[in-house]
């Protein structure tokens, strides 16, 4: 998957929005008005955030060198992934996936 391919997974999550609030160059992607994705188009490789679940986070980042810790967000929850064709596009849209579904259900509980 490409930038363009995740950023169109991203928007077809039910209530996902995109906006600009840290400037034209970093998209951010919302649900119930909470982050859950964040791109970085201008980089090559085009890279995107997304928040994981702590553990999870740290077996992907030793499984896979495109997936570190979350670049300029709390490494415990966040990963950043380095689209540069190394991760297959069933894994970006589980973790596409498993960031928006954690957004979610921390905002059904409240």
């Amino acid at each position: 998957m490409d930038l363009p391919d995740v950023i169109d997974f991203f928007l077809c999550k039910s209530g996902a929005e995109e906006s600009t609030p840290f400037g034209p160059d970093i998209l951010v992607y919302k649900v119930a008005g909470k982050i859950f994705a964040i791109a970085s188009p201008d980089d090559v490789p085009a890279r995107i955030n997304l928040k994981c679940d702590p553990q999870r986070a740290i077996e992907l980042r030793e499984q896979y060198e495109a997936i570190i810790p979350g670049f300029h967000m709390n490494k415990k929850h966040w990963n950043t992934l380095i689209l540069d064709g190394s991760l297959a596009p069933k894994l970006l849209r589980e973790l596409i996936d498993h960031s928006y579904q954690l957004v979610v259900s921390k905002a059904r509980k409240s």
